[in-house]
């Protein structure tokens, strides 16, 4: 396992980040292919073997379950000090005034069940899902501030926004003597290249560390697009995501295809092998509901591609339509 430190900080994680996304109780949450716990066992211990000290979830996953078997797996498994635990806030896990978003109030009580479900004193990465339209981002910097200088969370970071949302943030931060984000969460993959415009060379620049989901394109990257899996064909949000512009990626998929038949390997391992090569990427977040997700995510540290493999991969990409739920509720 390679690691690095997580954008300018001194924070050391592995070059894969477990998402665990996957991992909850089937039936409370919209993705009906998650791993209840018993489950998920094998798969978190093998990611430790493996030199995986990067964990990611988020509150709202299977509704607070997630975080109950992640923390519950790792706390038999190691000590507490040799893991990098990150979670989220901002969807509601209730109906109803402050069930959710970035207030103050909705903050301090979403880490305070957190670190309940976590089975923790503190989080080491606690990340602003997404951006609150309906609160000032002085308020949510403030509240994110007095719970680093609590001791319940080392560092915050964000997700899923655009530049000038992310700038003006770190603008505040640095105008008010607060905690500054030290990373970004965005959906970056070899089929949606959108955050190159802006977002990448903004974090390259602020020095954000960058930690992208759905590397692989909720799976299409990693298998033929004749192939079917149960998640894709159960999941609403990656179709929502990436069927409207299926046939131009498809040009795309095929060339992954061709380069993992080149270099012996599975298409996963060419998929991320080029995330990994790009400037900026500390740590793609790697789901994993089979075993063989954590060995192809972990193999592709040791694939190397050519700047020509780089660019035949690259050059089909035509602009795509923003996803991502970036926009405010009802525009």
């Amino acid at each position: 396992m390679e690691y690095v430190t997580l954008g300018r900080t001194g924070l050391e994680v592995s070059r894969i980040c477990l998402g665990c996304m996957g991992f909850g109780k089937p039936g409370t949450w919209h993705h009906a292919w998650v791993l209840d716990e018993a489950d998920a066992r094998p798969i978190i211990h093998r990611a430790l073997d493996l030199g995986i000290n990067f964990f990611d979830t988020a509150n709202v996953y299977s509704l607070g379950t997630s975080e109950e078997i992640v923390g519950k797996i790792l706390k038999e498994a190691v000590p507490r000090d040799q893991v990098v635990i990150a979670t989220k806030v901002f969807f509601p896990l209730r109906e109803g005034p402050n069930g959710g978003g970035l207030s103050r109030k909705a903050i301090m009580e979403a880490i305070d069940q957190s670190l309940k479900r976590l089975g923790t004193d503190y989080v080491d990465l606690y990340q602003i899902h997404r951006w609150d339209y309906r609160t000032p981002i002085e308020e949510t910097l403030a509240a994110l501030h007095d719970l680093v200088k609590a001791g319940k969370v080392r560092y915050i970071g964000a997700s899923a926004m655009y530049a000038w949302q992310f700038m003006k943030a770190l603008a505040v931060a640095e105008r008010r003597g607060l905690t500054r984000f030290v990373s970004m969460q965005n959906h970056y993959n070899l089929i949606y290249r959108e955050e190159e415009r802006e977002m990448m060379p903004l974090c390259r620049e602020e020095g954000i560390g960058v930690i992208p989901y759905s590397p692989l394109a909720a799976g299409r990257l990693a298998r033929h697009p004749a192939e079917t899996t149960r998640r894709s064909e159960t999941d609403e949000v990656q179709r929502a995501k990436y069927d409207r512009t299926a046939d131009v990626d498809r040009i795309i998929i095929d060339r992954v295809g061709e380069l993992a038949e080149r270099h012996g390997v599975p298409r996963a391992q060419i998929a991320l092998a080029w995330l990994l090569h790009k400037p900026g990427v500390s740590a793609p977040i790697v789901g994993a509901t089979k075993m063989h997700h954590l060995e192809d995510a972990v193999a592709a540290l040791d694939v190397k591609l050519t700047e020509d493999e780089m660019r035949y991969l690259e050059e089909p990409y035509v602009p795509h339509p923003v996803v991502g739920a970036l926009d405010a509720p009802g525009r």
